[in-house]
């Protein structure tokens, strides 16, 4: 396979590369570079608000969204253009953050399963960073068990009524909106009798608590709908088919996290070459050197697997169970990693202060938020098993509540 542009996307890049050296804010370079990998947080400004006025600003030139069509605010861009965008975007592809999700996983499941008007009304404005979305799934009861849910949607009149919670949704103390799954049939089986809306988050009856981390941030939060009222235009799918439509959402956040989340090679590599030990030069000892080196087989691997999944997108292929693999083994690289260059440190490894931790406390960052990155998105326990039976074929894990309505499901024990 020839990873080389072609003449085309040679030109693509160069036009990008152009427009990023005139337009990035080259002020936040410094810190966006030094910037912990799992922690990104800017002195004196509010990355929201950074992130807003990026997001307009590509938007106005017409590279964000890249890979939406034109009408819903994006470019219309074929998926390997999209990579060499953020390839060129580079540091500054970490403003995008706060618009990964709605980007990445709400939107593409709007665009499936919104009519035209909602298309028309709300894509645009996510994609001009004038919107900010969530994904409510996550429920204290089920975790990555999304079909265990238990947030209760019932009809009223001509909407719904919604009572429950979910916990660990990222970007819900910030988010206008966010996709919401729902349980409106408990007398089937888990899987079915589940629908999909879309909500404001600004609307009565929903209270956000953000949940401290233990590298002190507050990323993501609890969410508690107490007699939300909801319209029946606000449905995504039809009543019953959740299940389905969170498929498309799932599957477009795998795909998403996967493919941008970094594994901490660059540093660590980066790291051993200017790190002096007791022993010399980190880089010159051969249990590093190997160590290094299993890295960089599967840091080369999780990129090429990503070009395989860019290729089925640019064939029209909805992204698939493949792209699982992604997080799974960046997730737990990360952590690896993190943990070897703290090893490596020794006693000094005890420091976060970026101002007097080695390698400006990036590897303890990293280690404190490279747990969260092992849930998010499905665990790695999930994962493997999506992975084994989807991807490989292997026998399914048995699953004795598959075909028991959901209000028959034991649930002493589950709290």
């Amino acid at each position: 396979m020839n990873f080389d542009d072609t003449p085309q996307e040679a030109a693509f890049r160069a036009e990008a590369r152009k427009w990023i050296d005139a337009n990035a804010p080259k002020e936040l370079e410094a810190e966006l570079s030094k910037s912990s990998l799992g922690r990104i947080k800017l002195k004196d400004r509010d990355i929201v608000d950074v992130a807003k006025r990026w997001q307009k600003r590509k938007s106005e030139a017409g590279w964000a969204c890249l890979q939406w069509p034109k009408e819903y605010g994006g470019r219309g861009a074929s998926p390997v253009e999209r990579v060499i965008w953020q390839q060129e975007e580079g540091i500054y592809g970490k403003l995008t953050q706060p618009f990964q999700i709605g980007e990445g996983m709400c939107g593409p499941t709007v665009m499936a399963y919104g009519s035209e008007a909602d298309k028309r009304r709300y894509l645009p404005r996510l994609a001009s960073g004038e919107d900010i979305w969530c994904q409510l799934f996550s429920e204290p009861a089920g975790g990555s068990d999304v079909a265990g849910l238990r947030t209760r949607a019932e009809r009223h009149g001509d909407g719904w009524i919604i009572n429950g919670q979910k916990i660990w949704t990222s970007g819900a103390h910030y988010s206008d909106y966010g996709i919401l799954i729902t349980r409106t049939d408990p007398t089937v089986p888990k899987h079915k009798g589940l629908t999909m809306f879309y909500i404001s988050m600004k609307s009565p009856g929903v209270e956000v608590k953000p949940i401290k981390q233990a590298n002190g941030m507050q990323e993501f939060n609890e969410v508690f709908f107490t007699d939300l009222r909801v319209p029946d235009s606000q449905r995504l799918g039809a009543v019953g088919d959740g299940w389905n439509v969170s498929l498309t959402t799932l599957m477009n956040e795998r795909m998403s996290i996967g493919a941008r989340l970094a594994t901490g090679f660059a540093e660590i590599f980066a790291f051993c070459n200017d790190l002096m030990t007791e022993d010399g030069p980190a880089i010159d000892d051969r249990a590093t050197r190997s160590r290094l080196a299993n890295w960089a087989v599967r840091n080369s691997g999780l990129k090429y697997t990503s070009y395989r999944a860019v290729s089925a997108l640019s064939k029209g292929e909805r992204p698939g169970p493949e792209n699982s693999i992604g997080k799974l083994v960046a997730g737990s690289m990360l952590q690896d990693i993190a943990t070897y260059a703290m090893d490596l440190e020794g006693t000094a490894g005890v420091l976060n202060d970026p101002d007097v931790a080695e390698a400006a406390g990036q590897f303890q960052q990293m280690l404190l938020s490279s747990p969260s990155m092992r849930i998010a998105g499905g665990t790695d326990e999930i994962l493997r098993n999506i992975i084994a039976e989807r991807v490989l074929g292997l026998p399914g894990d048995i699953r004795v509540d598959k075909d028991v309505p959901f209000n028959k499901i034991p649930t002493k024990g589950r709290g």
